[in-house]
């Protein structure tokens, strides 16, 4: 069954969703711009007030001059690196969609690997307590507490800024009475055996590595949330001891990794007395997450 545009064909030269999405596109692509046609299309959503069904069924809808302007400043800036994210300051994670702004970590789909352990590890209804250390924009908390109605949480910082973003995620997403956002070093303040799921992507890259990142990343991601230190370890050498004494005994905790830090991760949780460290990879089929819980590509997760 075939479905008619909403608006007819207008006159040859007119702008219509469909002509200026294929036009950025073709751009884009011109500009080595990764993954061009989403790109296009995600801004041009944010520009003319569409929505992906909107660009598929009205494909003909008359795009105003002012929306053209918009679109135009969004290409430009996309053609110069700087990310879709950034752009129009909302990126999708997992299922819910976030505020990002120039003081948080621009969320990544890497990322969901940590979600995919926790849907693991706690059932939809089990009642328990999580805790996202450094927490940026709120992304891996909020995440969780969309899935799991049973749980509360807590996301820490040491960014004041940052800090103001999650609190407005969370807001946005109606989960100001389950999750707390404090700032604090890490785990700094929080009592011993205090939390059920401990979860954390630290900052990982070797400092002399940041120069070489992708301009997206180098130009546009904090720095702070960037820099793991000479070797990029820094972070797991003060997270390891510190998760260790806020984790519950049968708790579980997921730390984010570099590709190829698994090994030396792994040996820093496994020195201050955790069992059955395993490394995951993501979809990718790169090493990306360490955690003593369970294995997301042995275990799938059970639907709900």
């Amino acid at each position: 069954m075939t479905t008619e545009p909403l608006s007819p064909k207008p006159a040859d030269g007119a702008a219509t969703l469909l002509t200026v999405w294929k036009s950025a596109q073709a751009r884009l692509k011109a500009g080595r711009i990764d993954s061009p046609a989403i790109d296009a299309r995600l801004l041009l959503e944010a520009a003319a007030d569409a929505s992906r069904m909107d660009i598929l069924t009205d494909p003909y809808r008359i795009v105003t001059p002012q929306q053209q302007a918009a679109y135009e400043t969004m290409v430009e800036r996309r053609l110069k690196r700087e990310p879709v994210s950034r752009i129009i300051g909302k990126k999708g994670f997992w299922k819910i969609i976030l505020n990002v702004t120039p003081d948080v970590l621009s969320p990544r789909p890497d990322t969901e690997t940590i979600m995919d352990i926790a849907m693991l590890a706690f059932t939809p209804q089990e009642r328990f307590t999580a805790i996202d250390l450094g927490t940026g924009s709120g992304a891996i908390l909020l995440a969780l507490l969309t899935e799991r109605t049973g749980a509360t949480g807590v996301g820490t910082d040491i960014s004041s800024e940052a800090l103001a973003v999650a609190k407005e995620n969370a807001a946005n997403l109606d989960l100001n009475d389950r999750a707390t956002f404090l700032r604090t070093e890490w785990a700094a303040g929080f009592g011993d055996a205090s939390f059920d799921l401990v979860m954390s992507n630290p900052p990982y890259i070797p400092t002399d590595h940041i120069a070489g990142l992708d301009p997206e990343v180098r130009d546009h991601d904090p720095h702070l949330a960037l820099d793991g230190g000479p070797d990029g370890l820094q972070a797991y050498r003060d997270l390891a001891p510190e998760i260790k004494r806020i984790l519950k005994p049968l708790g579980v905790f997921a730390v984010e990794i570099g590709w190829d830090q698994g090994p030396q991760v792994k040996e820093l949780f496994e020195a201050v007395g955790f069992t059955d460290v395993k490394i995951i990879k993501d979809l990718g089929d790169r090493d990306r997450v360490v955690t003593n819980g369970p294995d997301p590509r042995t275990n799938p997760i059970p639907k709900a």
